[in-house]
């Protein structure tokens, strides 16, 4: 009981740093009331929740391989904070870099080799998900560190995007980082995934600090 109790104060006070993001040069990715700035890729449902939490799920009649929603605008270097939360077994995951746009992720135009993943790159979201890439890897290259993603809460993701270097922090501890692929994208939209039918997850507060070098 006790550890569970430090536990829960211990996410309050990642939870609260991440908060303090808006004061330091971040701005609103997601206004929390509706979709403006992001498309649907794919068969997912996204729906603004009251609280103005993002909601992402699939219809189980119809699901077909993958489902994301992307950012309109596209990102080159920059810092992104965001709190998620899936189900337990549950796959989701951030693109970065993905000059596709999910194009061969979703329905009749699946191809494993041209995922998101294989074009840009993909942090990994996961609750005891059967791979074997941890929240906050950097999916395909680099496992993220294990046992800092607290299960069924909220969890606060950074995702450091530069030139020469992706860089991950999981409730504020760094957990992955890679310096990228040669030949890939080093800029493009931010995607959030739905990775199977019985995707469900959840988020709030994602904010960006773009990075402008002089």
């Amino acid at each position: 009981m006790r550890t569970r109790c430090w536990a829960l104060l211990w996410t309050a006070a990642a939870l609260a740093a991440a908060a303090t993001a808006a004061d330091a040069g971040f701005n609103p990715l997601f206004n929390g009331k509706d979709l403006t700035g992001w498309e649907s890729i794919g068969d997912g449902f996204w729906t603004v929740m009251r609280d103005g939490t993002l909601l992402g799920q699939r219809d189980l009649r119809k699901a077909q391989h993958q489902a994301w929603l992307y950012t309109t605008r596209e990102y080159g270097e920059y810092d992104l904070h965001l709190e998620y939360w899936t189900r337990t077994g549950g796959n989701s995951g951030i693109s970065i870099r993905d000059s596709s746009r999910a194009r061969w992720a979703v329905g009749d135009a699946w191809d494993r080799e041209r995922t998101p993943s294989h074009i840009g790159y993909e942090i990994q979201i996961s609750s005891g998900y059967r791979d074997s890439y941890p929240s906050g890897s950097v999916y395909l290259f680099a496992k993220a560190k294990p046992g800092v993603q607290l299960d069924d809460d909220w969890n606060v993701l950074e995702i450091e995007s530069r030139d020469d270097a992706i860089r991950v922090k999981l409730n504020g501890h760094l957990v992955s980082q890679h310096p990228g692929e040669p030949g890939r994208p080093k800029a493009g939209p931010i995607g959030l995934q739905l990775h199977d039918r019985n995707s469900v997850v959840m988020f709030r507060n994602i904010r960006i600090r773009e990075i402008r070098r002089r």
